[in-house]
């Protein structure tokens, strides 16, 4: 089993979530006691969250790639962000290590492509949803990218850093972002990207018709398989 490097803390709450489905992902397909071969750097998310607010993206870009560097050094064959947002800066953090970068985007669009799907809605913070860097990557690889009116996207960040991030999971806000989802299929939105490692402890399947593809589930899947290439 290859060794699966992390960057984490960003938030720590994301990486238990990234932590967890790892090793479940690796009992599931292994059985027995197995666990999954991890190293994990874990960052101060609210240094970086005080650099992304200044649009210091250099300094981000410093302290990530330091971390990569660590997570190499302790033996990491891969490289997975426990993160969205701070994708912002993954062509500077996949520059700084040697090993393979997996790059959260890619794993999404390819789910997104394998169930034939042509236009997707996407789900994050709002720095996420109103910069071009991860919408961009998707839709490179064909796919036409919605994402909620600007107007939403102080709702959703409300959710996700004064509920999500404490742990908090509301009906009432699982309510008002199915809404958010509905107005998007109304758009064109053949399925819907939880960008947000917290937004899948919110939503899930069974909460609305459109195919959800989340982010972390996916990305675990990935790796997992890299694993055990």
């Amino acid at each position: 089993m290859r060794t699966i490097g992390l960057i984490g803390g960003l938030s720590w709450q994301s990486s238990a979530v990234y932590y967890r489905l790892l090793n479940q992902e690796i009992e599931r397909r292994l059985g027995g006691l197995h666990s999954a071969t991890t190293v994990m750097t874990s960052v101060d998310f609210d240094r970086l969250t005080t650099l992304q607010r200044d649009e210091d993206w250099d300094e981000v870009g410093r302290v990530l790639s330091a971390a990569a560097r660590s997570t190499e050094a302790a033996g990491a064959d891969f490289l997975l962000m426990c993160t969205t947002a701070f994708h912002r800066v993954a062509e500077q953090v996949e520059a700084s290590v040697d090993i393979p970068f997996l790059h959260l985007g890619d794993v999404v669009a390819q789910a997104c492509l394998d169930h034939k799907l042509r236009s997707v809605a996407f789900l994050g913070t709002s720095f996420a949803m109103g910069r071009d860097f991860f919408r961009d990557r998707i839709a490179s690889h064909g796919l036409e990218v919605l994402v909620p009116d600007v107007e939403h996207h102080g709702t959703i960040d409300r959710i996700i850093y004064d509920e999500l991030v404490h742990g908090r999971v509301n009906d009432a806000s699982r309510k008002t972002v199915v809404g958010i989802i509905d107005g998007l299929w109304d758009a064109g939105a053949e399925g819907v990207i939880l960008g947000c490692t917290e937004l899948e402890e919110l939503i899930h399947q069974a909460d609305v018709d459109l195919p959800v593809f989340p982010c972390t589930t996916l990305h675990v899947e990935a790796a997992i398989s890299a694993a055990l290439a």
